[in-house]
């Protein structure tokens, strides 16, 4: 039975059905599932019943693993890591701001696979900004201010120790492990093409983009708030609301995603797994 694709109609994403995950795929689905990535960026494959071992073999079909800096994995796995909080957790919820999985690494890592387990009644969704249409619609003087600028990206607000989830981030249930090493920076053009599609689009944000090639933090700041608030205007948005047993993967080279909350008083857990850039 061939897999069927339905678009979301909205920004990006689209919903796979008539397929098992946890069966491994042959060589036709898997660039099926490959091409319609690259087309719609956010694929969401409902009523699965995979184990670990599933996630993993299916994260592997896309790339090898990518390395995952800041979280510890789960136990007995290397290349798992849950995102996960408790029904009575208090720490400000994780995740809640726009960004691309590890933009601040060389080889940022090509894909991102979360696997939805316990997931709450209410609340939790995530949101996706599509930055290839974020880019074509953005006006001439906005867009002419901001292509060949090389973007300098850093983890530090987020994990280093004295970061957002750094020393002082207490109670919190997800293996989050800030390190120095995340004041490192890396350099990547905010303008870029798509490594496979050749489309252009931006790439990553404020929060892991602290500052431009060029310029100084004051001259860099103004432009870093203006662009943030377009790359996340709400015609860019695909918002995808969890159930059990869904498989989200999304293309960091494509869109931005964040969290969203809404779900106090429940438990929340997902496995996820990232896919390396073919560098």
């Amino acid at each position: 039975m061939p897999i069927v694709v339905t678009p979301s109609g909205q920004a990006c994403g689209a919903v796979v059905s008539g397929i098992d995950l946890s069966e491994p795929l042959n060589d036709e689905i898997v660039a099926e599932i490959r091409a319609n990535w690259l087309k719609h960026h956010v694929l969401s494959f409902p009523r699965q019943n995979m184990s670990d071992d599933d996630l993993e073999r299916f994260t592997l079909y896309f790339g090898d693993f990518g390395h995952d800096p800041f979280f510890d994995p789960i136990q007995g796995r290397e290349h798992i890591a849950a995102i996960r909080r408790d029904a009575d957790e208090t720490s400000p919820l994780f995740a809640e701001n726009w960004h691309s999985d590890w933009s601040f690494q060389e080889y940022p890592p090509a894909g991102t696979c979360l696997l939805g387990i316990t997931i709450p009644p209410i609340g939790g969704d995530t949101l996706f900004a599509n930055q290839h249409v974020a880019l074509d619609v953005m006006p001439s003087d906005m867009r002419a201010k901001l292509e060949g600028k090389i973007a300098i990206h850093s983890a530090r607000m987020a994990y280093a120790p004295d970061g957002a989830y750094g020393e002082k981030d207490e109670g919190r249930s997800m293996a989050i492990r800030p390190d120095e090493s995340a004041r490192e920076t890396q350099r990547h053009p905010l303008v870029r093409a798509h490594p496979e599609t050749g489309k252009l689009g931006l790439f990553s944000c404020m929060g892991y983009i602290i500052g431009f090639d060029e310029m100084t933090q004051t001259e860099a700041w103004p432009l870093l708030t203006e662009l943030y608030a377009w790359q996340s205007r709400e015609k860019f948005i695909y918002r995808h609301k969890w159930e059990p047993g869904t498989l989200v993967m999304w293309d960091n080279r494509s869109v931005l995603h964040c969290a969203t909350g809404g779900y106090e008083g429940h438990d929340r857990l997902l496995h996820r797994t990232t896919i390396a850039a073919s560098a």
